[in-house]
């Protein structure tokens, strides 16, 4: 599969010999926003667009509510942003969640974390936070990096410290979520190649390529938990 990748990308700005993987810098060093959708948001828009349903009630959505507004289900009653800086314009919660003093007990249905908790270094407490948020019956959809670069500018504002695999992550939200938890990866060795290269899925010459699954090669990580009832 990376021989395919390799002599069939297609090329939509100056040509670059991916044949030469010796190259030392990317095709593009910004995820290959400037070309297009990057890898790993295609794996995110596809574990949110699954999980329409569970986009319901009163809806919590780390920095906006961009995936949560697109992707929420018939029954969305509202819809809410956390940011931990107060001044933010689209944010209607101002909170750390790895400070359960500063968030609001069991208030939403639905609370969608995408690509965060790399950003929090002490990340227990910011698993009990996403718990603490959720009403009884209450859902988390968050997504982690696996392979990945750093996010330079986000690593700048709020330091970068963690990547994940499928056992580090049951490991952390198992205690906290108990059974209602449901963990998966997404990616293989030519994803996670074309994600580090900045490769956009524009650039492919089939979207195919990032859905065969190799649990080796975990380029995006989901997490779907539960708060139990009682």
């Amino acid at each position: 599969m990376l021989v395919k990748l390799m002599q069939f990308i297609a090329r939509k700005k100056a040509p670059v010999n991916v044949q030469d993987l010796t190259r030392i810098r990317p095709v593009s060093s910004n995820f290959g926003w400037e070309r297009g959708t990057p890898v790993d948001r295609y794996y995110i828009e596809n574990f949110f667009r699954k999980n329409t349903k569970l986009i319901r009630g009163h809806v919590l959505e780390v920095g906006g509510s961009y995936y949560s507004r697109r992707f929420a289900g018939g029954d969305a009653e509202s819809f809410d942003a956390l940011h931990v800086v107060p001044g933010s314009k689209s944010a209607t919660v101002i909170g750390d969640l790895a400070d359960t003093a500063t968030l609001p007990a069991e208030t939403f249905d639905c609370f969608i974390c995408a690509q965060t908790l790399q950003y929090i270094f002490d990340i227990r407490k910011a698993i009990d936070g996403a718990h603490y948020l959720l009403k009884p019956g209450g859902v988390l959809l968050a997504t982690v990096p696996g392979i990945s670069q750093i996010s330079r500018n986000d690593a700048e504002s709020y330091g970068e410290y963690w990547r994940f695999t499928t056992d580090s992550l049951q490991k952390l939200f198992e205690p906290v979520f108990g059974g209602g938890l449901e963990i998966e990866s997404f990616g293989n060795v030519a994803a996670a190649t074309a994600f580090l290269q900045g490769v956009a899925v524009e650039d492919l010459p089939d979207r195919a390529l990032l859905d065969e699954h190799d649990p080796n090669y975990q380029v995006l990580l989901t997490i779907r938990a539960r708060k139990a009832l009682c």
